[in-house]
């Protein structure tokens, strides 16, 4: 569908609504009330058979009988007449559908809501919803939902998988001092999605940040492509972060796979900020919808309480842009507008003798220099000043610097006339909080903001030139043999198509064979089981390393088949791997899920037979760069091991960001056949001397 076929649908000229009631407390005599007291200027065409005339409008039997097809129409008829619905208004010409009504797909009547789909689309028509509360629009004066009112007016957008936190949202606008142009309910996402929106508010001129309240996509995958091409700032509430799967997982990177870790990484690759709740999606928004980004990492606190600059320099370093001392010059220049018991160096504490003409002069000369990429000034109310005053100062001060594309954030902790005064603030476009970490936490969201459409806008490498065709032979002989899982060798022979560097592994079917494969690799070797049946084969006590001679090879032929038959006495067991033994390395976990709303996903941790214990991993929705794989290092706890501790020199990252690419790029070409897989331990080697896969493991997808 082409974008502008939403323009009807977010800025509709006339709408009809059918199911109008005459009857105060409907939802039909909502809507109709709702367009009428929020000063829609459109033109309104209720539908009801049974009445001539509601609240002062001509009433009409039918969508047929309209006088025009309208921009769009709002749906509020039981679920049984929708179908019906939405085909007469596809002869009529109405290209835009909000169904308001409940009782489909969330009910478990998924083929009806399909139906409709269907039908909408048979006559190039839109749906929202259903199971939605509908749209509010400031710009448009249109509130053509059942939410109360229009929100408080602002310049954020957001879309919510939740009618019934849409309408609290909405309410609380007013409290919080928070507004928002829009308020869009997208319910169970039968047509219209968040892709679609956010590619549609990114060229709204009344939206400048889109925020969201997420609980799921129906394609990951789409909504990251919409995202990575948007300009405007994204924020979104990610509910329902329990892990899921996990249950049925046959591999390490299966049962480490929880929502948050996925949705987490692919809101990172597609650009947008996450909050941490629903005071962090307000305060963010704010920020988001007012200011420019932070486009360096300087930021100075300006303040006139010792205590607030304090916690300010802790919430710096917990949001990630910690303060640095302030550059000698600056310092000087500051130090006029002080005490001399006040401090320049950052915070600049001006002390509580602060008054409207130190705050104009700290504020305008350090909004203007060229070391501040961000200010956050900060104002504990005193008997000497007046918070608005306060106020209007930095906001001249801020104007009369004549610099444009720098953030300033404010706080002002103190009673009623403070937060008059930060009220004022936001009216006149300085995002204002009542305490400083959130005004902190705000600039951050501002500098995340920039360093995310960086990544994004990064140049796209990828790895190429595979088999793809030799890895599908080794897939469907297993297939052919009945087994959803690849034994070692097989997933081995796989990863080494597509460039991994594995150990020399070949099965031994007796122990002689066994003992001249050893030889033939040359001792030390490793012995393991080699069994579909036997997934993690440290468990069964199916591992021997560090076998030296002929007597101790045979030994652990024996001793891992005892072992194996023990931990399962049915197992099908196709004989003993014989692998090289790779020297010692740093053990890293490379592995691979099926997300079933991203698609392949790659992880990256610590790796080992304690990697669930431990879940010191990181993920990202594949194709990964080797960029992307360099920063992933640096998201687990153990990344100071990578880059060299205690005397160790740093390991090959360059190499393991390679393998990474070579892996994403398998699991992205196999995405059909793969279900699961890890490569665990993979050891990675002193800078220059690469990595080494040492196990592998493939399961893959069944087949209907």
């Amino acid at each position: 569908m082409k974008l502008d076929s939403l323009d009807g649908l977010m800025k509709p000229k006339s709408v009809a609504v059918v199911g109008a009631s005459a009857t105060p407390g409907k939802i039909g005599y909502t809507v109709i009330q709702n367009l009428q007291k929020d000063g829609y200027k459109g033109a309104v065409y209720p539908i009801n058979p049974n009445a001539t005339e509601i609240l002062g409008y001509k009433v009409y039997p039918n969508v047929t009988s309209i006088p025009e097809a309208a921009d769009a129409a709002i749906i509020t008829v039981p679920a049984k007449f929708c179908l019906d619905v939405v085909d007469e208004c596809g002869r009529k010409g109405i290209k835009n559908l909000i169904i308001i009504t409940s009782g489909f797909s969330e009910v478990g009547d998924k083929e009806l809501e399909e139906k409709m789909v269907e039908t909408a689309h048979k006559y190039g028509s839109r749906i929202l919803g259903p199971n939605i509360v509908g749209i509010c629009s400031n710009s448009e004066k249109f509130n053509g939902s059942f939410a109360p009112f229009l929100p408080l007016e602002g310049k954020s957008s957001l879309i919510s998988q939740s009618g019934a936190l849409l309408i609290a949202i909405d309410a609380s606008s007013y409290i919080r001092g928070v507004g928002f142009d829009k308020l869009i309910s997208i319910g169970n996402m039968a047509d219209i999605d968040f892709a679609d929106l956010v590619t549609w508010l990114d060229k709204d001129e009344n939206t400048s940040c889109i925020s969201m309240y997420v609980e799921g996509f129906k394609d990951g995958r789409t909504f990251i492509e919409a995202c990575q091409k948007a300009s405007k700032p994204i924020i979104a509430l990610k509910s329902g972060v329990s892990a899921h799967g996990a249950a049925a997982a046959a591999s390490h990177t299966g049962s480490l796979a929880g929502a948050a870790k996925v949705y987490g990484a692919a809101f990172q690759q597609a650009g947008v900020i996450q909050a941490a709740d629903l005071d962090d999606l307000f305060d963010r928004s704010l920020a988001l919808s007012l200011q420019p980004p932070m486009k360096g990492e300087n930021l100075l606190v300006l303040t006139n309480g010792g205590g607030v600059g304090v916690l300010a320099t802790d919430a710096a370093e917990k949001y990630g842009v910690p303060l640095k001392f302030a550059p000698a010059d600056v310092q000087a220049e500051l130090k006029k507008h002080m005490p001399e018991f006040g401090s320049a160096k950052n915070p600049v504490d001006m002390t509580g003798m602060a008054g409207n003409e130190w705050y104009y002069a700290t504020t305008k000369f350090s909004y203007a220099h060229k070391w501040v990429d961000g200010l956050v000034v900060l104002y504990c109310e005193t008997a000497m000043t007046n918070p608005l005053e306060i106020a209007q100062s930095i906001k001249k001060a801020v104007d009369d610097s004549g610099v444009k594309g720098k953030p300033v954030t404010v706080s002002f902790v103190g009673g009623e006339r403070s937060v008059n005064a930060m009220r004022w603030l936001v009216d006149h476009g300085i995002p204002a909080y009542g305490a400083p970490d959130l005004a902190i936490n705000a600039i951050a969201a501002l500098r995340e903001f920039y360093k995310m459409k960086e990544i994004v806008n990064e140049a796209p490498i990828s790895c190429e030139g595979f088999q793809y065709e030799q890895a599908v032979e080794i897939i469907n002989k297993a297939r052919t043999e009945g087994r959803d899982s690849l034994t070692e060798i097989e997933a081995k022979q796989v990863f080494s198509i597509y460039g991994l560097p594995v150990t020399a592994t070949e099965l031994a079917k007796t122990e002689d064979e066994a003992v001249a494969l050893a030889k033939k690799i040359g001792f030390p070797v490793v012995m393991k089981i080699v069994s579909p049946d036997i997934l993690h084969k440290s468990d069964a006590g199916g591992v021997k390393v560090n076998i030296k001679d002929e007597a101790a090879a045979r030994d652990a032929y024996q001793t891992i088949l005892k072992n194996a038959k023990a931990y399962k006495a049915n197992a099908n067991i196709h004989g003993i791997a014989v692998q090289e033994m790779a020297p010692w390395g740093t053990e890293v976990i490379l592995g691979s899920v099926n997300d079933p709303t991203f698609g392949p996903t790659m992880m990256f941790g610590l790796g080992g037979i304690f990697v669930e214990v431990l879940k010191d991993v990181t993920f990202r929705v594949a194709p990964v760069s080797q960029n992307q794989a360099l920063r992933m290092f640096s998201e687990i706890r153990g990344a100071p091991i990578l880059a060299g501790v205690r005397g160790e020199a740093p390991r090959d990252r360059e190499a393991l960001a390679d393998v990474i690419c070579r892996y994403s790029s398998m699991i992205i070409q196999l995405q059909d056949e793969i279900s699961e897989s890890d490569a665990n331990p993979v050891l990675v080697y002193e800078e220059g001397k690469g990595v080494k896969v040492v196990d592998a493991r493939i399961i893959l997808k069944k087949k209907a």
